[in-house]
């Protein structure tokens, strides 16, 4: 397989002409674009900031924008040492000037950090359709984008602020962008991949480097179009590394490099430690509703070089997450549209798909479920979540999509068919944020607690608090609370592990 996959040099060649667009298919697309982008932008301020990490990006982004410094991150210190604003090293500053961006805009507090996010999510999937087209035609460029835009990995990424979603847009930005010159392209094309490269050096750092091996193999023979790109990536991403590194010196080199780039894929100190086959159910899950697509890929799909650039690029980054000792879901997202435009093609070239399509469509029967579980796996973990059964009554809800999609692909119009189970998967994915976010607004997010504990602040201390609660409440009140183990302050804020936050009396001091 991997000698299909990686047996030829690409010898460049024009793709397929991008189709004219009809009247009927410029009305569908600009509805579609219009529901996916009210889609994005719908639920972003229906809870609050979560976990561990949304928070503290969002607090440096909005404290570049405040502070006018856009080189040095800075973050709270963690307790017990004194609460002060320290260098952040973690990650490069893409996304906290995406969050700055927001905030410098004018956006309110609780939708800066995710509205840039899912703008540039929208973005990419224009310019994801607009190249496809250019690649595989309409069809396939269509199936592809929709495919992708409702997959639930992608969407959940692109309305929360975290690095992954930056990452995925410009690396995948500059894949097509390389394809399309590889296929015949303008040689402007070149620049604006070279710039979506060094973006994405900025995004994560040198996982970049590392994903677009495959498509350096394939393009090995185009030199000179190599070594422009690659000029135009160091002109984009080494001022802030060289600007960071004459401010802070060694530091800086050892906590993003040694520590969150090689330690990461080889220590388990980071406390992310899972499993070689760790990433194979959290696919499934990513692509979510299209999962029974899958069973339509097969080796005769990747006669082109740039479908076996997105094969590649699929397997290749797969196996090197895979093989890390620290794995996360979103490590996986920029994969995501590899997969989704391998999916479109086998859809489109397969003898028949009366039975995937339909049978996504009865996946959506899912969502209901999801969303009443996702509160209580982002409280206490996936794993000690209690799953409840499927009612019968969900499955009745899906069966009309499932029944069109049958129906169309018996008149040979899959693309149709595939945008009947995308609309019904937007319904499902707005479903899910209408019924569970707000209750993860209540109970996991620590926006309600803040506005509790606002009044009080200057009476209450930290007994105990789960970091992902802790570092919101640094966001929400701009500043830690004190350590109940270093102060006299009569409230005490205690959270049990797998529990939710309280505030008690120290001492038989005053009520809350």
């Amino acid at each position: 397989m991997m000698d299909i996959i990686l047996g030829g040099v690409f010898t460049p060649s024009p793709g397929p002409a991008a189709e004219r667009l009809n009247a009927r298919e410029i009305v569908f697309l600009a509805v579609a674009a219009a529901v996916l982008l009210w889609a994005l932008t719908f639920g972003l301020g229906m809870t609050g900031l979560l976990g561990p990490d949304e928070p503290r990006y969002a607090f440096i982004g909005r404290q570049m924008a405040e502070s006018g410094d856009f080189l040095t991150p800075r973050l709270w210190t963690e307790p017990p040492a004194a609460p002060a604003l320290e260098p952040w090293f973690e990650k490069p500053p893409l996304l906290y000037w995406l969050v700055a961006a927001g905030f410098r805009a004018g956006l309110a507090e609780a939708i800066a950090p995710r509205v840039p996010l899912a703008v540039l999510s929208f973005a990419f999937l224009v310019l994801f359709w607009h190249v496809l087209r250019r690649l595989e035609g309409n069809g396939v460029a269509t199936m592809a984008a929709l495919v992708l835009a409702t997959s639930a990995g992608w969407f959940a990424y692109s309305i929360i602020a975290v690095t992954d979603l930056p990452l995925a847009v410009t690396l995948n930005a500059g894949l097509l962008f390389g394809l399309w010159r590889l296929s015949g392209g303008p040689g402007w094309v070149v620049v604006a991949a070279g710039a979506c490269f060094g973006l994405a050096l900025l995004a994560k750092g040198l996982v970049a480097g590392v994903l677009v091996l495959p498509f350096l193999w394939f393009a090995r023979r185009s030199g000179r179009d190599l070594l422009l790109a690659g000029g135009v990536a160091a002109v984009v991403a080494l001022p802030w590394y060289l600007g960071m590194y004459a401010r802070h010196g060694w530091p800086f080199i050892e906590e993003l490099f040694l520590k969150h780039h090689f330690s990461r894929f080889s220590s388990g100190a980071l406390q992310h430690v899972q499993p070689f086959w760790f990433y194979i159910p959290v696919l499934l899950g990513g692509i979510f509703p299209w999962v029974p697509l899958l069973f339509g890929l097969t080796p005769r799909l990747w006669r082109s070089t740039p479908r076996r650039v997105w094969a590649a690029t699929l397997l290749f980054g797969f196996v090197f997450f895979s093989a890390s000792t620290n794995k996360l879901p979103g490590y996986l997202l920029p994969l995501i549209p590899s997969l989704a435009v391998l999916l479109a093609v086998g859809v489109r070239e397969a003898p028949e798909t009366r039975r995937a399509l339909p049978v996504a469509a009865l996946l959506l029967a899912l969502a209901p479920v999801a969303a009443s579980v996702l509160p209580q796996a982002l409280l206490v973990g996936l794993r000690r979540t209690q799953w409840e059964a499927l009612p019968w009554e969900y499955l009745v809800a899906v069966l009309p999509l499932a029944a069109g999609a049958w129906w169309l692909e018996g008149r040979g119009r899959r693309v149709e068919g595939v945008c009947l189970v995308a609309f019904g998967a937007v319904l499902g994915l707005i479903y899910v944020q209408l019924s569970a976010f707000p209750v993860l607004d209540q109970v996991v997010s620590a926006r309600t607690l803040a506005k509790r504990v606002e009044p009080h602040r200057e009476r209450i201390c930290v007994e105990r608090l789960h970091r992902a609660m802790r570092y919101g409440l640094n966001y929400y009140l701009r500043a830690p609370l004190p350590l109940c183990s270093e102060s006299e302050l009569p409230l005490m804020l205690d959270q049990a592990p797998g529990g939710l936050p309280g505030l008690a009396v120290r001492n038989g001091a005053g009520q809350p």
